[in-house]
């Protein structure tokens, strides 16, 4: 066990971690370029902030949260998802007193204890932004520009966004009634959650994932069709928008989320790429969270997506993924003196810039040559105490295996004009 990572966790390994950079530094980069700034709030939480901001009718506080007393007896999550925690730190530092909208992104371990599968983990990686204070339905549509403009830059293709209004909770009032009425005659074929679902919030019966549930809830009303005045508006006013944005999309009056704070736009992004579980990123308003959890009223929309989730569908969609820099330089020496002036060297051409190792194991030239091969060196430097009195070296192209002597200050043009 001790040399086994737990379930439903995967180690990120070095010839990974570059594809995660690369995602990480585009995430941060499209998001500078839309005003957001980063911020990092802990892993775990007060219990009592995800059951309030979550839900807690949700699948997420009810079965999938891994939730612990601490040594005071206080009741800790893990983050199940980044919202709630961005939203906590943003009522606790009074950022709203700040300049509005304030925009932020994030990027964070979360945990979720469900069956593992391909691109869901017990521990997953998540990316997201949020904007609080502006009501206008710009907003949305910039989020989900800026979403579509991300997958756009990885060149993630074959993607649909899908839309819908899940409205506001004067409008959800006559639709709940609605839902109710057309569940209660197959209230005893729904699930034990969803029978206690029936009561506290009916509209997570829509997206509970029992195939006998799923069944039931065929041809239900729709959310769509009960919108008031206000919502009714601004989800036209959302269509307009994406509309000016040129971005594509297609109304889905199926989507409800998983979470209990959305209100008005909810939307997903979705694949064919990966099979059924084919959402690669969701989001929505939620104008009453930050209320709910103790600040002022406050507007808000944001999305989530997870990097796993995200590297499938770039592999199965042939989206561009870096491999492993190139070492520009591995420097062989023979004898302690080379040894340390090949330390010496090493340091100075990384101070330039460049990529250089050597051989910290000190092994034999040719060990050395084969362990240049395994870290993809462009060039070779050979020195020894012959070369150190005349103030030379061999560089061995490794691509072509061309070798010349030059010396020492001549190495730094020579890496720069080969890159």
């Amino acid at each position: 066990m001790l040399t086994k990572a737990p379930k439903g966790t995967k180690d990120v390994l070095p010839e990974q971690s570059v594809k995660w950079q690369y995602i990480e530094k585009t995430f941060r980069d499209i998001c500078a370029g839309y005003g957001m700034k980063e911020i990092r709030t802990p892993v775990f939480e007060h219990t009592e902030l995800f059951q309030r901001g979550v839900g807690d009718t949700t699948d997420i506080v009810q079965k999938e949260m891994y939730t612990f007393e601490d040594h005071a007896g206080r009741s800790i999550s893990l983050k199940p998802e980044g919202t709630a925690g961005v939203v906590r730190s943003y009522i606790e530092n009074k950022l709203y007193a700040d300049t509005k909208p304030a925009k932020f992104c994030y990027l964070t371990p979360c945990f979720r204890y469900e069956r593992p599968q391909a691109g869901r983990l017990r521990e997953f990686h998540q990316l997201g932004v949020e904007i609080f204070g502006a009501e206008s339905m710009m907003a949305d549509a910039e989020v989900v520009s800026l979403a579509m403009d991300f997958f756009e830059t990885l060149g993630v293709g074959e993607l649909e966004l899908r839309i819908n209004s899940i409205g506001c909770p004067q409008c959800r009032s006559e639709y709940r009634q609605a839902l109710q009425d057309f569940l209660r005659k197959s209230y005893n074929e729904l699930c034990d959650t969803c029978k206690d679902r029936f009561e506290r919030n009916p509209m997570r019966i829509l997206d509970c994932k029992n195939p006998d549930c799923k069944k039931i809830t065929e041809g239900a009303p729709r959310m769509i069709d009960y919108l008031c005045e206000e919502c009714s508006g601004a989800f036209k006013e959302l269509k307009k928008n994406l509309g000016a944005m040129g971005i594509e999309y297609t109304v889905d009056p199926g989507i409800v989320r998983g979470l209990d704070y959305y209100t008005k736009t909810a939307f997903e992004i979705v694949t064919n790429t990966i099979g059924a579980q084919g959402t690669v990123c969701g989001g929505g308003r939620y104008d009453h969270l930050v209320e709910e959890l103790g600040g002022p009223a406050t507007p808000g929309i944001g999305f989530g997506l997870g990097i796993e989730r995200l590297l499938i569908v770039m592999e199965a969609t042939g989206a561009f993924l870096p491999k492993e820099p190139e070492t520009d330089l591995f420097i062989a020496f023979v004898g302690g003196e080379a040894r340390l002036y090949a330390q010496g060297l090493a340091r100075k051409l990384r101070k330039q810039g460049f990529k250089v190792m050597a051989d910290v194991a000190e092994r034999n030239m040719k060990g050395q040559f084969k362990y240049a091969d395994r870290v993809n060196a462009r060039f070779t430097a050979v020195i020894g105490e012959e070369e150190i009195a005349e103030n030379r070296l061999t560089l061995k192209n490794m691509k072509t295996s061309e070798q010349k002597q030059i010396s020492a200050e001549e190495l730094i043009k020579e890496l720069k004009v080969s890159e």
